[in-house]
């Protein structure tokens, strides 16, 4: 399993520079003008976590694995998009697979890169992509009530599902988004599982801003920052421009250009963590000469759902999970230390992972 989030917003607020930087691929065409990624961006990232590195120095294996995330960047949208107006409609598909949406909005003053709407203001640009993603959603829905129907008199089963699509869409119509539905109603999760609604995801809102706007919030900052609270919804700070200049830097360079901003981590670091902790996400580890590897799981799963993110047979056949907190193995040193002081433990098909476990699976199929 790996995290997914895909990429949203008007044309030119940042988002391809900041695919490319992000990705630290350079092939998401970053220019000054509306539309000019015609083509669905998607690039899958190592997820940083320094704590791989520290278990690899002590393994000494022969690779070393990391989480992954996915980053699908479309074409801007605009204002009609859900009626064809613009690229970025032909794309949605795209973003309708990943776990999360991440909303870039620019933060930031400048005459030389022209805005679609000629004036910044991020409130406004955010409730034009909302707005035709909720309208993207509500055709999707439509058109599955409209099937259903169409099936129920040979399938009574349907009624259910038809009756919470039609109060799921009677709640759209008025403008809101899939994800503020509170709804309980028979059938409704299956229609959400079935349309994968774009409006139902996590939203992490991305304030893109040049190099000022990461010393201290502007305005525009403070709008996007408040909405988001209110929304309950994550939030990060970032200079998409900035952290394409980070590619390809050496890590004392790196860490370097971050401290001259007065900042600690990269835009990378900070939509993956915020990204993680929006879905509840969590990462554990396995050890050995041939491969030090993390592993991607929901926190709650108990140790057989762990493994099956390894292989469906481990799950199936699972019999037990040898396990040591990431620190007690960094500060003994070795498995083999780590059993002999006791603090290797044995648990069972109930027992619940910890972010940072050091895993080994036993099982039988």
């Amino acid at each position: 399993m790996s995290l997914s989030i895909g990429i949203v917003g008007l044309p030119n607020v940042g988002k391809s520079t900041l695919f490319n930087a992000l990705t630290k691929a350079q092939n998401a065409e970053s220019a000054n003008y509306a539309f000019c990624t015609i083509e669905p961006n998607k690039a899958v990232v190592p997820v940083p976590d320094p704590r791989i590195e520290v278990l690899a120095d002590i393994v000494k294996p022969q690779r070393v694995q990391h989480s992954t995330v996915d980053f699908v960047d479309i074409a801007g949208l605009v204002a009609g998009a859900s009626k064809g107006e613009g690229l970025g409609n032909k794309f949605l598909g795209n973003i309708r697979e990943t776990q999360a949406i991440l909303h870039v909005v620019r933060c930031f003053d400048n005459d030389d890169v022209i805005h679609v709407a000629n004036s910044i203001d991020p409130l406004r640009d955010i409730d034009v992509i909302e707005t035709e993603l909720i309208l993207a959603d509500v055709q999707v829905l439509e058109n599955r009530i409209e099937r259903m129907e169409k099936q129920l008199k040979g399938d009574k089963t349907l009624a259910p599902k038809i009756e919470a699509g039609k109060a799921l869409l009677a709640h759209m119509n008025e403008g809101q988004p899939a994800s503020t539905f509170t709804e309980e109603l028979k059938g409704l999760d299956e229609i959400l599982s079935e349309l994968r609604l774009i409006t139902a995801k996590n939203v992490i809102y991305c304030a893109n801003v040049d190099e000022d706007g990461l010393v201290e919030d502007n305005d525009y900052v403070k709008k996007v920052r408040a909405l988001a609270e209110e929304r309950g919804a994550e939030f990060v700070k970032i200079s998409a421009r900035m952290e394409e200049e980070l590619v390809g830097l050496e890590d004392e360079e790196y860490n370097e250009f971050l401290e001259s901003y007065g900042i600690t981590e990269s835009g990378l670091h900070q939509i993956i963590r915020t990204g993680f902790h929006s879905l509840g996400l969590i990462s554990y580890f396995t050890a050995g000469v041939k491969e030090v590897r993390a592993w991607t799981i929901h926190q709650g799963d108990k140790a057989p759902q762990a493994a099956g993110v390894i292989h469906t047979d481990f799950e199936r056949g699972f019999i037990r999970a040898e396990i040591v907190a990431y620190d007690q193995y960094v500060e003994h040193g070795s498995e083999s230390k780590c059993r002999s002081e006791g603090v290797l433990r044995v648990e069972g098909k109930d027992y619940v992972m910890q972010d940072g476990d050091v895993t080994h699976f036993l099982f039988n199929v």
